[in-house]
């Protein structure tokens, strides 16, 4: 792809793969973050070489097709990965604090205190033999040792902030009772407990129908907006991270393959991956159009290729793009791309 022709264009890639926000500023710093899970006879290098940081308010969002690692690094920000069989390597700071080096006391006061997450899935996060009012209450009593009355106090004011109708009766449902829209602003409440700095949200709009995706997409923006965290949203889908972001990642096979902020992103991307993701949206724009697709499919990381990982699927890859990796390309002041071709 050919580059507009700014003064300044130059190859910089420890600076530029990480998009870095002021010092003073940055609540997250990742540095060469690698993933590794471990099987017999077989190792998946699910992260390979990932570099993020981000600042206080604002909202990342991780963009990727499935498999592309980003789920992943948001577990490993928070140490969620089983220790038995996965490496990881790099560097992981929040808030000053390296997760990394953390013992298991440490983490546990971490999490959900500093950094707290929504899943996917709603209902495996809660107990399903306790009601969801008493088990935001317990974690509030366990972070900040008050009592369980005020437990949930709290847990009310966070129904109420999320927008549960019938708040204080909704405190005795039990996670069954609850619709998955319900579930997903109760997941939210309990994230939002103790007040962390940081929020990761790992696609928490996925299994929820289009109506109900909008409704929590706007609460989250909201609630971003009003308590001023910083929030890692992780999504597949272009619409969800224009609506949520300030700066978008791009993730594939492991790696960030561009970052920029959501203009750059959305409305002028330049790696061949990102480029490709647009072409294949859905819009009201296309009707009675073929929607464009990217061919081929991600690579097996157990076995990941040598030079750049698209090449496979890329229609302008040479054998520069197949035998080595590309370094990151400063675009603007936000925005690089890994591409051999800019």
């Amino acid at each position: 792809m050919t580059a507009p022709s700014p003064v300044d264009y130059q190859t910089i890639p420890e600076q530029a793969q990480r998009a870095v926000a002021p010092k003073s500023e940055q609540l997250v710093d990742v540095q060469n973050l690698k993933v590794h899970f471990r099987s017999p006879g077989r190792c998946v290098q699910a992260v390979n070489g990932v570099d993020l940081t981000l600042a206080k308010g604002e909202v990342l969002t991780i963009l990727g097709e499935s498999g592309s690692g980003k789920s992943v690094t948001l577990r490993a920000l928070m140490r969620l990965l089983p220790d038995r069989r996965t490496s990881i390597e790099g560097h992981i700071k929040v808030a000053g604090k390296d997760i990394l080096a953390m013992s298991r006391r440490e983490l546990s006061a971490y999490r959900g205190f500093t950094t707290s997450m929504i899943f996917q899935e709603p209902m495996l996060a809660f107990d399903p033999v306790f009601r969801i009012g008493d088990q935001i209450a317990e974690t509030v009593c366990r972070h900040e040792g008050v009592s369980h009355s005020e437990g949930l106090a709290r847990a009310l004011e966070l129904f109420e902030l999320v927008r549960i109708p019938s708040a204080k009766r909704r405190l005795s449902n039990y996670p069954h009772e609850m619709s998955g829209g319900m579930s997903q602003r109760a997941m939210i409440a309990l994230a939002l407990s103790c007040r962390p700095r940081l929020l990761l949200a790992d696609e928490p709009t996925t299994a929820l129908d289009a109506t109900v995706q909008i409704q929590i997409l706007l609460l989250l923006r909201d609630l971003q907006r009003e308590l001023g965290m910083s929030v890692i949203f992780v999504t597949h889908d272009m619409g969800v991270a224009n609506e949520i972001s300030d700066r978008i990642a791009v993730m594939y096979a492991g790696r960030v393959v561009e970052t920029g902020s959501v203009d750059e992103i959305i409305r002028a991307p330049r790696h061949p991956y990102t480029v490709g993701l647009m072409q294949s949206r859905a819009s009201g724009e296309l009707k009675g159009e073929r929607l464009s697709a990217i061919p081929g499919s991600p690579p097996d990381m157990a076995f990941p290729p040598q030079g750049c990982a698209f090449a496979p699927r890329c229609s302008q890859a040479t054998e520069e793009c197949q035998q080595h990796v590309p370094p990151a390309k400063v675009l603007g002041q936000q925005h690089w791309a890994a591409c051999w071709k800019l």
